[in-house]
């Protein structure tokens, strides 16, 4: 590991840090450490960094702002690669827009809508980055990725770069074809959005942040939604009427404000999150004969 992490800072490749705390790159502020953390400064450091890796036959796994995730308390083995500065480049021609997978998802919509371009207004009070957003297809007020990702370009296991367009993504609720069929990650993404009103598109952005605002934890340290919405059923009522708001488990608690949402309420540890999720897996089935499946993405050292 040491003799890889050399290896990168002589390749100048971008930040490169040995045993770095994940608690330091989640909205969980939760996670053991990385053997060996990469943040690339471009897409040519990021394809020398994998030449690296493959070299030296290091298990990788890539991140963006850390939202929707959850790190085991043991951490990662191998090198974890962050998209962001260096991958957050922003490129509009008419109604198609190019953008790197480091680049935050709120202020995306939030430029695209002074420009007059609909299509991204679910997108502003999404927490995470274009690059994790397309991976999981994530969506909000009755929109998602899907709607309007015309291809992205994308780096898979055996370190090899390709465009995908939308039919090949396979998009369906919260999922891609990048989570099991074809395990990648996203570097860039083209979308295709409409012409629209500037005043409205503002307006109905800020319905949405409000919303969010107000029925939504984000004021305390959390992963987002940590269950899927097993339809016809919602995540969050059903954790509600099972009692369980506000339910905790060491330092991980059930917010008060959303039942779908587990916040750190001081010095929670993935372990604690995990027992909660387990919980509720098994009063809701329990009461209700419904199996919930998670959202978020669990990962790290069992």
């Amino acid at each position: 590991m040491r003799e890889a992490a050399e290896q990168l800072k002589e390749m100048q490749v971008g930040k490169v840090l040995e045993n770095e705390p994940l608690s330091n790159h989640t909205t969980m502020k939760i996670g053991g450490p990385a053997d060996l953390f990469i943040e690339p400064s471009s897409v040519e450091s990021l394809e020398n960094a994998m030449k690296v890796i493959k070299e030296h036959h290091m298990k990788w796994r890539a991140i963006g702002r850390g939202s929707n995730l959850l790190v085991s308390d043991e951490g990662i083995e191998g090198a974890v690669i962050k998209l962001g500065k260096g991958l957050d480049s922003l490129e509009i021609n008419g109604t198609e827009i190019t953008v790197g997978a480091g680049f935050s998802l709120v202020s995306l919509s939030v430029q695209i809508s002074k420009k007059g371009l609909a299509g991204l207004e679910f997108a502003s009070g999404i927490p995470g980055s274009v690059g994790g957003a397309v991976y999981m297809n994530a969506g909000a007020h009755g929109s998602d990725i899907s709607n309007i990702l015309k291809k992205a370009y994308v780096l898979f296991e055996d370190g090899t770069f390709s465009w995908l367009n939308r039919e090949e993504m396979e998009f369906s609720y919260r999922t891609s074809v990048l989570q099991k069929k074809r395990p990648g990650i996203v570097i860039q993404a083209v979308f295709e959005l409409t012409e629209g009103n500037k005043e409205v598109i503002t307006e109905r952005m800020q319905q949405n942040k409000n919303y969010r605002k107000d029925t939504q934890p984000y004021n305390l340290p959390c992963a987002g939604s940590i269950f899927r919405n097993p339809l016809p059923h919602h995540a969050g009522r059903l954790v509600q009427e099972a009692g369980l708001k506000g339910h905790s488990i060491g330092g991980a608690q059930i917010s008060e404000m959303h039942g779908n949402f587990i916040v750190n309420a001081g010095n929670g540890r993935a372990e604690d999150v995990l027992a909660l999720i387990q919980h509720v897996k098994d009063t809701v089935l329990e009461k209700y004969g419904v199996e919930m499946e998670t959202e978020v993405e669990i990962i790290g050292r069992k």
